[in-house]
């Protein structure tokens, strides 16, 4: 199927590393969108908690939908991205992409909520693919010891993506192409997704132009049938924490604004909690830009301290930049960061290890977000995107990794498993119409318990992935 062999091991992967990092930005911006679009399109239609995550169902639903088609295809005809190879592949998810956005015009044209959520499939289709592309893509660009930390790097300009969608896609929908006497109505979604979709296209464009190394073999006998993939039991394990994890983030992000709002909380308005939900993606772009250097192992831990510590203090000035807050109210993330600084070098730059601390982190502050008000309450909650920041790329190296010409394959599985970010906030939601918003996070608690629990069974089963102080000594 892959075989990395036919590149050579020094060649340089600058340009195709910062072509496919623009996309990761542009696809993190869009998919944010959501977020936007829950509490809109909750007020626009007068929905509930649970029908208001149907925006989420259908968008993460295309997941296990495009994947497990994908992998059937994979399991009977072969692997379809070593026949295409991964640049056709990554087009064609743009111009899917592209597509979904641009359904969103008929959908807000008649103001049909099931309209949206068909949109939002269609665009749910086009990141499948390139999920399974351009994150098994980038893995490949390098050697497999440091594929976390590429990932982590291209993530953090995904997270860049996030972080600016709430208040630039906030803006754009809740003020710019909002109705003149302040009403909600559909319409206000219109120009910014055909604008998305323009800038997808552009994207398309781009990566047409470069020239992207291949590595696909193109023999026949390479194909890879089967179930082989399935014999991996880090990869079923990795599956399920992929599963939870991107069920845990959504429905955090998904839940915010509405968090926010509640009279116990801080009683803000959507206007006002768009700019705190940056701060939760902000969060993840932090994280992930300290996790690319703390993973990278030729760096001395001196170097990797002082690059984390100025690395942090530039995201952080970036994210004070884009958000509309005051330093005062910001401030209370550098405390987060300092404590993100602490649990990478008690990881000691494992994935794995790293992984556990960051979940059982996370597991705390949800359970004081549940358990306290105010903004103690609103902290809390914000400083779980910093501790989100590495689990997407690690958990996904760590599930695919040893696994050979099977690659291809398990990435499909770990990508068919973000059917998570549909499942976790719809029953988020029930909980939520049922018990108070607050109450509601008791599941993304058991999300983070079962990462914690896959960090732990990594950090001792797959010891050959691990990236310690001894083998980076030698």
């Amino acid at each position: 199927m892959i075989n990395k062999e036919v590149q050579p091991q020094s060649r340089n992967y600058t340009v195709p590393l910062i072509t496919i990092t623009l996309l990761f930005f542009m696809w993190g911006f869009i998919t944010c969108m959501n977020d936007i679009l829950i509490p809109y399109l909750k007020q626009l239609f007068n929905l509930t908690f649970f029908e208001s995550m149907l925006v989420q169902f259908c968008f993460f639903g295309a997941y296990f939908i495009g994947s497990l088609i994908y992998f059937m295809i994979s399991i009977t005809k072969g692997d379809p991205i070593n026949k295409l190879g991964y640049k056709k592949g990554i087009l064609f998810g743009i111009f899917l992409a592209a597509f979904g956005c641009v359904l969103f015009y008929p959908a807000a044209t008649f103001s049909y909520y099931p309209l949206f959520l068909g949109a939002l499939f269609i665009l749910g289709l086009g990141f499948t693919v390139l999920q399974i592309t351009a994150n098994a893509y980038v893995s490949l660009l390098g050697s497999e010891d440091s594929a976390s930390s590429r990932l982590n790097m291209t993530q953090a300009f995904n997270a860049f993506g996030t972080t600016i969608a709430p208040v630039l896609g906030g803006h754009l929908i809740f003020e710019f192409f909002s109705s003149p006497d302040g009403s909600f109505s559909a319409v206000a979604t219109r120009i910014p997704y055909l604008i998305f979709a323009g800038i997808l296209l552009l994207v398309a464009l781009l990566i047409s132009r470069v020239k992207l190394p291949s590595f696909q073999t193109g023999g026949e006998e390479e194909i890879v049938k089967g179930w082989g993939a399935l014999e991996f039991s880090h990869l079923k394990f990795g599956v399920f924490a992929m599963f939870c994890y991107v069920g845990g983030e959504v429905a955090v992000g998904s839940f915010i604004i509405s968090f926010l709002e509640q009279p116990q909380i801080m009683g803000f308005n959507e206007i006002i909690s768009k700019n705190y939900l940056s701060l939760y993606w902000g969060g993840a772009m932090i994280g992930r830009f300290l996790g690319a250097i703390s993973l990278n192992q030729s760096l001395s831990q001196e170097k990797k301290a002082l690059y984390m510590l100025g690395a942090a203090g530039a995201v952080f000035l970036v994210i004070f930049s884009i958000v509309n807050l005051s330093f005062s109210q910001v401030s209370f993330f550098l405390a987060f960061i300092v404590l993100n600084f602490i649990a990478f070098f008690v990881g000691k730059s494992a994935p794995a290890r790293t992984l556990s601390i960051f979940a059982a982190i996370n597991v705390i502050l949800l359970i004081s977000a549940m358990v306290n008000h105010g903004e103690l309450a609103m902290y809390s909650i914000l400083g779980i995107g910093i501790f989100n920041s590495i689990m997407f790329s690690n958990i996904y190296t760590l599930a695919i990794s040893g696994l050979g010409k099977y690659t291809s394959q398990g990435s499909s599985l770990v990508v068919m498993a973000i059917l998570g970010g549909a499942i976790v906030p719809i029953f988020q939601g029930y909980l939520a119409d049922q018990f108070g918003v607050q109450h509601s996070f008791i599941i993304p608690v058991f999300c983070y318990l079962i990462i914690l629990i896959f960090g732990a069974y990594c950090t001792k089963y797959l010891g050959h992935v691990e990236n310690t102080e001894n083998k980076s000594g030698h």
